[in-house]
């Protein structure tokens, strides 16, 4: 696959510095790029039977599948996928496998405060269950566990550091909150005013060889795998549910439905609560020692810094750098097309703040730009439900923050298709739903004034608008 190629106003318009850096980035996500990527397993031909039938190959499928053998190595798990395993959100993220089922400590006690203990508490306890599955499967997938830390680029942002770091240690957490000397020791940027690593709540992991992992240990166990087998439909086949595919179908009793934002037309009911939103990042190419002693970063934190449009950034196994995020976009009507995953004003902007950010790496080169969807919804984490009489169980609405929450959703999903109550079904985040966007073209026109108003916020020390705090009121908002 050749450079993106850039159109000439786009060129014009970028710094000399940042058209250099993107010259030759590969429009293609880095985890994808790399070498052994499995061979596709067969498409489904015929018509076949199972006990549970999976759609989805990314993190919330596989997962759903090798648990479904751990809890019942007898049971016949089919896995249809629509294309590879892990091609879409779960093959191009930045590899931060959070112990967060909410998206984070703030938007939990926002929206679960009372469950809070308990969520974190269960989220912790994931975490350390992937940490076994990555050991237990051998799974080579760069898996570092160095914590992340959170970085304020204005001083308006410290007494949020202060508020989260009391939150997490109410909960038992045992955060580190850095002023401004403190946390450029640790990554030396001139932007930051100061910072809190949270030392145990976060991993680093290849998401793309983890994907490759976690199918590989799941045809081990026995689970039967289709690549190239797109769902087309769902109906009722005397008791069980039938799943079309272009040559093929699948009957099972049960179905777990794990695609996100793909396809939204299996299950009418979710376009109601979900949004395709494309997220973009970069990848440098390889630091040298000099570089990377230039900026520290001795223990490799995955980093975020604290505006309503943020930016992820974290080291690979081999020194580069990933920088994403900043820009959540909503192409109006919920357009979802393969020629959105490359937004060349997107990468010269991304381009432009890493050098802000890290201006003593003036004339280090990108070697990939990409982009694509995510699902989000309006409390920004994923919510739970059943369909078809209990017959079919989904996740959904990550908002980015789905490598480790799609673990706990496999669990979730196989406990309501069990029938039997558990502490995870028991959860209010998995009894309620978010609160549902409107119809188009109002959606759009909501999303997009959202949008405004989060960057205006960003430009005013955080001060929200009266769009804003309407929308805290209805508990509806937007997020990167």
């Amino acid at each position: 696959m050749n450079a993106i190629t850039w159109p000439a106003a786009d060129s014009r318009r970028m710094a000399p510095r940042v058209a250099e850096s993107l010259r030759d980035a590969r429009p293609v996500s880095y985890w994808l790029d790399q070498p052994g990527a499995p061979a596709p397993a067969p498409a489904l031909r015929g018509d076949v039977r199972g006990d549970l039938a999976v759609v989805g190959g990314g993190f919330t499928g596989l997962w759903t599948a090798l648990l479904a053998k751990e809890r019942d190595p007898a049971r016949d798990v089919v896995l249809l996928e629509g294309r590879s395993a892990g091609w879409a959100a779960s093959g191009r993220n930045g590899g931060f496998c959070s112990a967060s089922l909410t998206h984070g400590l703030a938007n939990g006690l926002d929206r679960f405060g009372a469950e809070m203990p308990t969520l974190d508490r269960l989220g912790r306890q994931n975490l350390a269950e992937i940490a076994d599955s990555v050991a237990r499967y051998s799974i080579d997938c760069g898996f570092e566990r160095t914590g992340e830390l959170v970085v304020a680029t204005q001083d308006w942002h410290l007494p949020g550091l202060a508020e989260t770091a009391a939150a997490a240690r109410r909960l038992g957490g045992d955060p580190v909150l850095l002023d401004a000397a403190a946390v450029r020791a640790e990554l030396d940027s001139p932007t930051y005013a100061g910072g809190l690593w949270d030392r145990d709540g976060c991993v680093l992991v290849d998401p793309a060889r983890l994907v490759w992992g976690l199918r590989r240990a799941c045809l081990a166990a026995g689970v039967r795998i289709h690549e190239g087998s797109p769902v087309t439909g769902i109906s009722q086949d005397s008791g069980a549910l039938r799943l079309a595919t272009p040559r093929g179908s699948v009957r099972a009793a049960r179905v777990a439905l794990g695609t996100g934002a793909f396809p939204p037309s299996l299950l009418r009911r979710l376009r109601l609560y979900l949004v395709p939103v494309y997220d973009y990042a970069l990848m440098t190419e390889p630091l040298s020692a000099d570089q990377l002693s230039s900026i520290g970063w001795r223990h490799r934190q995955g980093a975020a810094d604290m505006g309503n449009q943020f930016h992820y950034y974290r080291l690979t196994t081999d020194n580069r750098i990933l920088w994403g995020g900043y820009d959540a976009v909503y192409y109006n009507g919920g357009l979802i097309t393969a020629a959105q995953d490359q937004r060349p004003a997107t990468f010269a902007r991304l381009a432009s703040q890493f050098f802000e950010t890290f201006p003593q790496l003036a004339g280090l080169r990108f070697s990939h730009a990409w982009g694509g969807v995510i699902d989000t919804c309006a409390r920004f984490c994923a919510f739970y439900g059943t369909a078809y009489a209990g017959r079919l169980a989904y996740a959904a609405g990550y908002t980015g923050l789905g490598v480790g929450a799609s673990r706990f959703a496999g669990n979730v999903m196989l406990d309501l298709l069990g029938g039997e109550p558990t502490e995870r079904t028991a959860l209010a985040m998995v009894r309620s739903k978010p609160v549902p966007f409107p119809p188009e073209p109002a959606r759009s026109a909501v999303i997009q004034l959202t949008r405004a108003s989060l960057a205006r916020a960003d430009r005013q020390e955080g001060r929200r608008d009266l769009w804003l705090r309407t929308l805290d009121r209805l508990g509806l908002g937007f997020d990167s």
